[in-house]
């Protein structure tokens, strides 16, 4: 017992890169009370304390702030260590590379419009069009930016969709993974996303509106569908939702009221047909949004099963109190985006940081050596002996300034030059190892001389361990990209907006852009001799243009405006087809009205009939006047 009683312990889980740090593991592998207090509120299921108590921490590199944390570790001394945003610099380059370019709906099949192309090409050109302007009007841009600064830094990105009634059109919200507490089953599969969902945090006290401290957690929950609510009060006053019954008569006893579509199938449950859906749904989801005191939550409560008896249910802006409120979709409405792929069976992704940090603190130690260095380089120690005329013990250095030394006297300085030379060769031998292990080249760091290379082979190949990071990344994300256009269709549809009444739910994925310097020139030569070799359609060397930047916005009208002056493949399929139509649609143009035609008369037999002779129908060689 003696010889373990002081062993510490080995936590290996999805955060033990943080454990050679003693503020985020101790002897029992958990973090340090007094620097993440959040981590050990009451109302924390003790499976996510290690994960808050790592998002702060890495919250804080990215913010320059980590000498701060460790100072209550450490005392104040720890407060002189240098911070330079190298973690910041690195999330943010990771991050613009993971985004690319340019972020883009796109429907497959949309591509296809044209006056050859069928319905289903035309269905699909309306769903992209709906989603890219809804994408333009919610900003969505900036939503991804947001959620994917969180995956990079963090490991973890969120993105909650909802119908606004009042704007009449689906929002985003993207919320700090902190705030994130899905429900996992032991027996669940990681990668599989959970039926119950809680965004849960604390709100400080308000003194000025006579407010205590509270817990607010929103929940979406799928669960089976259960007859009509509506808004009601308790026998306190407190809002809930209550079960609408049908008035009693004589015969029956008031009923449960089922929701509008709703049917009662043979076995008792109650099914619903969503429009996205061909065949009947059993479940629903459930908006709960309420608060708590902290000063109610008492006992062994966490996140998942806090006193509902305790809770202030919010009201929304319709007047429907939040107490699992039918939301009429049957899927929960989170995305979430891990930064890497998770391991088997695991939810959470790994932060880009995870595997530097080690790095950065080794930089912060060696620029807070040079810092020191510097000083006394630009400020040497003098030392003098032998004695003064004017026989002072203390002397003050500074330009100018004239030293009147005795016999023998003599003045010599420190050179710390060298020490200081050494160091700043170590932090560019650091910086070169955390590139390196982040496999983020220097010309991708913006910190390499991309001139240096002698063709953009070299570069690509240079390049090339950025190229797996960013393949892993994407690969991540991918699920998400495909999710988040879909659930805006539906949620579309569920809010009946009158664009989106009668469209299917199409396939469609948010496209990200090139994140990599393409050599333009190469890529045309490569397109132009693919498309006068007939190798490649036109349709295709217009979308690879488009990939490497070209200011082309749509392929459809750019091959529309090509094909107007090829006036020699016009000739070419006029000879092919003999049709001045076709040829006056291909284009683009009207064609010609063509002139009428005169009958042609044709004289008797036997009669020398001028040009202004006409001949009467019916008559032939044997009827006429000789």
């Amino acid at each position: 017992m003696g010889l373990f009683a002081n062993a510490k312990a080995a936590v290996i889980d999805a955060w033990s890169w943080l454990n050679y740090k003693p503020l985020y593991s101790d002897n029992l592998g958990m973090p340090n009370r007094r620097a993440f207090p959040e981590a050990h509120a009451s109302w924390v299921p003790a499976d996510s304390e290690r994960r808050l108590a790592a998002y702060k921490l890495l919250t804080a590199y990215d913010n320059n702030q980590v000498a701060e944390l460790s100072a209550f570790r450490d005392g104040d001394d720890a407060r002189e260590k240098r911070e330079f945003g190298d973690p910041s610099m690195f999330v943010d380059t990771i991050t613009s590379h993971v985004l690319g370019d340019e972020q883009t709906i796109t429907v497959p099949g949309a591509e296809n419009t044209g006056d050859q192309a069928g319905g289903d090409a035309a269905t699909a050109e309306r769903v992209q069009t709906l989603l890219r302007d809804w994408a333009d009007e919610e900003l969505l841009a900036m939503r991804l930016l947001q959620t994917e600064r969180k995956a990079v830094s963090l490991g973890d990105g969120v993105l909650l969709l909802h119908w606004d009634g009042d704007k009449q059109r689906v929002r985003v919200t993207s919320y700090d993974p902190g705030f994130y507490f899905p429900v996992v089953g032991e027996d669940a599969d990681g990668s599989d996303f959970p039926d119950r969902v809680h965004f849960a945090w604390e709100l400080p006290e308000d003194k000025k509106r006579g407010l205590p401290a509270r817990l607010r957690r929103i929940t979406y929950h799928l669960d089976w569908i259960r007859p009509q609510t509506s808004s009601a009060v308790d026998t306190t006053g407190r809002p809930i939702r209550a079960t609408v019954m049908t008035e009693p008569t004589d015969e029956q006893e008031a009923q449960p009221v089922l929701g509008q579509g709703d049917l009662v199938d043979v076995s008792g449950s109650i099914t619903r047909m969503y429009p996205w859906s061909e065949r009947p749904s059993y479940k629903t989801v459930y908006l709960t949004d309420a608060t708590w005191e902290l000063g109610d939550l008492k006992g062994p409560v966490d996140v998942d099963d806090l006193p509902l008896d305790k809770a202030h249910f919010a009201t929304s802006d319709q007047g429907e109190v939040l107490d699992r409120l039918d939301m009429l979709i049957d899927f929960v409405p989170v995305i979430h985006v891990p930064n890497t792929v998770p391991a088997a069976g695991e939810h959470w992704g790994q932060s880009s940081l995870g595997k530097v940090l080690q790095v950065f603190d080794e930089l912060s130690g060696s620029d807070t050596d040079s810092s020191r260095a510097s000083a006394t380089t630009g400020s040497p120690m003098i030392g003098i002996s032998g004695k003064a005329i004017t026989g002072q013990q203390q002397y003050t250095a500074g330009p100018g300034l004239v030293f009147m030394l005795g016999e023998g006297g003599q003045i010599g300085t420190v050179d710390t030059s060298g020490n200081l030379a050494e160091l700043r060769n170590h932090v560019t031998d650091l910086k070169d190892r955390a590139s390196s292990i982040a496999r983020l080249p220097a010309v991708a760091l913006g910190t390499g001389d991309a001139s240096k290379f002698p063709s953009g082979f070299a570069l690509q190949l240079a390049l090339g361990p950025l190229d797996s990071l960013i393949s892993g990344m994407r690969l991540a994300r991918d699920h998400a990209d495909r999710l988040l256009p879909k659930f805006v269709q539906r949620l579309f549809q569920a809010g009946q907006h009158p664009d989106w009444i009668g469209l299917p739910v199409l396939p469609a994925k948010l496209m990200r852009g090139a994140y990599t310097p393409t050599d333009k020139a190469a890529v045309l030569e490569e397109v132009a001799t693919a498309r006068n070799a007939k190798l490649i359609s036109l349709e295709t060397a217009i979308r690879r243009l488009m990939d490497i930047g070209w200011p082309i916005e749509d392929a459809e009208e750019e091959i529309k405006r090509i094909d107007a002056r090829s006036f020699a493949d016009a000739r070419d399929l006029a000879d092919a087809l003999g049709n001045p139509k076709e040829t006056a649609k291909f284009l683009g143009r009207k064609a010609p009205d063509e002139p009428e035609t005169p009958p042609v008369i044709l004289p008797a037999a036997g009669t020398d009939t001028g040009p202004e002779d006409t001949v009467p129908a019916g008559v032939g060689e044997s009827g006429g006047n000789t």
